[in-house]
């Protein structure tokens, strides 16, 4: 959901007052990553994953409240709109058997979400965006009631100068629609990966995790419609992208980024400070130090890699990078396999930065790969150490030996890394992943959406790869 604030009006006084406060704290961000200052603690794990609350018939249900209230669990908050919901898992070390625990963690939490929603009427559905939702679905009527949202759409309607949004897709398909507020982000629903790094090397493995996204989003797509139109195979990407756009004046709020950071992770702060406008001037009766102003603000911008600021228990405050751009579902073992992927990618790569290795591409390159790779999944071509490759051929030859070695750099179980890399393995070999088995069963069926989301919600729950899902 974000940081709630605790009203969506402001005044001149509080503008000024709140980028008075961010050019404070980001300086001595700034100051204090130069003088040590942050966790040098590394590889931290954690999970954010989004669902959609659908009917009997899977249509978006706005019940979220009554959900939360069924479930009672801290770990379940809100998101953007009613039908939407947010499960989270509590931070482990990235060791041993860390990659299982979090599953089973995840498992167990999802189950109980899964009776929480049959108990206000509803279901849970875990998937990129939901193929049966319609344009009017996102209106202010189903907008989740918080200050922040209120807010947040206000004032990017504001910036626009109250022009409609608009949502232009190309792909298999394409479609142009207007829109008149920021509720189409709630369309996009992800399983966001967070990956706490020592804060002097942080930069590294930044730039990492930027350079892995375009192979990994190949391999992970889940999201394939929109409105009836079969467009991207992580359609996701666009559809946030567009909408919450503050228009040509302004830089995108959600983007792949402007470049690698050259010598500190403090870089995307003052780009932060220095580039984006305040959207939430909330101002908060927090020291300096915790960074309240700085972090708000970076909340509101979505980069598909983004650093955060956090704290360590003892209140240390550290440096995590949040992989954004994968989507919820298909099942638990794909999403862990995904998060295995990454955690193992970003590892190798950042450690090998970390010893003087040179950037292996050109930042223009990772941007293009990433791309290309939402928009035409496994039958995309990457570019790689100079070299042109079918996505498949670079995963299966290059990316998953390496991805297992930075595995067993941050010491994960060996069987765990077999069993998890396996399934991406698997998912390439079988040319199925999440979107590839919705547009394989829509074409079987001849277009029965409804079909195909009870097939898919039945399938979900065995907790079984999408690879072995039958048609």
């Amino acid at each position: 959901m974000g940081q709630e604030i605790a009203t969506d009006h402001f005044t001149p006084a509080d503008w000024r007052e709140y980028a008075a406060r961010l050019r404070t704290e980001t300086r001595l961000l700034v100051d204090m990553l130069a003088d040590g200052g942050f966790s040098s603690q590394a590889a931290v794990g954690g999970f954010e994953l989004e669902g959609w609350l659908t009917d009997a018939r899977f249509r978006p249900a706005p019940l979220n409240t009554r959900f939360l209230h069924a479930l009672h669990n801290p770990l379940a908050t809100t998101e953007l709109a009613k039908f939407n919901i947010e499960l989270n898992t509590p931070p482990r070390p990235l060791t041993a058997s860390a990659l299982r625990d979090f599953g089973q963690a995840l498992q167990t939490l999802l189950e109980q979400a899964y009776v929480a929603a049959g108990q206000v009427g509803a279901q849970l559905l875990l998937i990129g965006i939901l193929p049966s939702c319609r344009q009017g679905d996102f209106c202010l009527q189903t907008m989740t009631d918080s200050n922040r949202y209120h807010a947040l759409n206000a004032e990017i309607l504001k910036a626009r100068h109250g022009r409609p949004l608009r949502l232009a897709i190309d792909g298999r398909e394409s479609l142009y629609i207007q829109h008149d507020s920021v509720m189409l982000e709630a369309a996009t629903t992800s399983f966001q990966v967070h990956m706490q790094v020592a804060a002097a090397t942080a930069h590294h493995f930044y730039n990492a995790a930027m350079i892995v996204s375009g192979p990994i989003m190949a391999v992970a797509g889940n999201s394939p419609f929109l409105f009836g139109h079969s467009l991207w195979q992580e359609t996701r990407i666009p559809v946030f992208e567009q909408a919450v756009d503050a228009g040509r004046e302004y830089p995108a709020r959600v983007s792949f980024g402007s470049g690698f950071a050259d010598n500190s992770i403090a870089e995307c702060f003052q780009e932060n400070l220095d580039i984006y406008p305040v959207l939430l001037p909330m101002l908060l009766d927090k020291p300096a130090d915790r960074f309240a102003h700085l972090r708000l603000h970076n909340g509101v911008t979505w980069r598909w890699n983004r650093p955060l600021v956090g704290f360590d228990p003892d209140g240390t405050p550290h440096i995590r990078i949040e992989h954004r751009s994968l989507p919820a579902g298909p099942s638990v073992p794909d999403m862990l396999a995904n998060a295995a992927l990454f955690y193992g990618l970003t590892q190798y790569l950042g450690a090998q930065l970390c010893t003087g290795e040179p950037l292996p591409m050109a930042f223009a390159t990772a941007r293009e790969n990433f791309y290309n790779a939402a928009r035409l999944g496994l039958e995309t071509a990457l570019r790689w150490n100079q070299q042109e490759w079918q996505a498949p051929r670079l995963i299966l030859d290059e990316l998953l030996p390496i991805a297992a070695e930075g595995l067993e750099q941050l010491g994960i179980d060996e069987t765990d890394i077999r069993h998890y890399l396996g399934i991406i393995a698997a998912r390439i070999e079988t040319g199925q992943t999440g979107a590839v088995w919705q547009q394989r069963h829509l074409q079987r069926t001849q277009g029965d959406i409804g079909r195909l989301l009870l097939d898919y919600a039945r399938l979900q729950h065995t907790h079984t790869p999408v690879h072995t899902w039958t048609l």
